[in-house]
């Protein structure tokens, strides 16, 4: 038994992935009362990425079941105990991260979420689950919240937010990588800048997963 497969973090997280899979068609129906050329503009700007999730402030925009299982089982792994994420909206893949710090003896994790309305959500759900402790939340754009008050050392960042400044969250964040750190980006085909970033060999070493997910390791820089 562990944490993941545990009550009550384990009854919690199937009602949230089943709540996501019904509110597939409301996601979907978002998308479509935009043009594609708006998607297009929305999901590649990097200054009004706001209003895209704004459009979707109600929608849990859940990572999938094997990529949960993918967040808990290399932060397990890798025994993290310091882990920032960049996009908490229900808190589905915070649970998971949660479930491995439990696991792992404890820690911190740092999420940042800028939908006041996800963030309450999400916040019951940690509660529900037992792992506030594990979990503080920031409120508001992440190129703020996660621009100071830093641990020296982090294990591991997850990527899932707006996809058009995973490299700008990659630039905040690389300072404090331990060597070793684990990046996991959802959707990273989105963001085409972050996936050069991380394919240049400059400090990474990076490949792709299933569901569009980029897995990257930071090496450090050469001296």
């Amino acid at each position: 038994m562990n944490t993941l497969t545990s009550a009550p973090l384990a009854p919690l997280l199937n009602y949230l992935f089943e709540l996501a899979d019904n509110m597939a068609h409301p996601t979907n129906e978002a998308f479509h009362a935009m043009s594609d050329e708006e998607q297009n503009r929305l999901m590649q700007s990097k200054t009004d990425y706001l209003e895209l999730y704004g459009h979707l402030k109600n929608v849990p925009l859940a990572v999938s079941r094997e990529t949960g299982k993918l967040l808990y089982m290399l932060a397990r792994s890798s025994r993290a105990q310091s882990i920032v994420e960049f996009g908490t909206s229900f808190g589905i893949s915070t649970l998971h991260l949660a479930a491995a710090v439990r696991d792992n003896g404890g820690g911190q994790i740092i999420t940042s979420e800028f939908e006041p309305g996800k963030v309450a959500l999400a916040r019951n759900h940690f509660a529900d689950a037992g792992v506030s402790d594990l979990i503080e939340v920031r409120v508001g754009d992440a190129l703020h919240t996660l621009s100071a008050e830093m641990p020296t050392s982090i294990d591991m960042l997850v990527l899932d937010g707006a996809k058009a400044i995973y490299p700008e969250i990659l630039t905040l964040v690389e300072p404090y990588l331990r060597p070793g750190a684990l990046i996991v980006a959802d959707d990273a085909d989105f963001s085409p800048e972050y996936l050069t970033r991380v394919h240049s060999g400059n400090g990474y070493l990076s490949l792709p997963f299933n569901d569009g997910v980029e897995v990257s390791m930071w090496l450090g820089r050469s001296q």
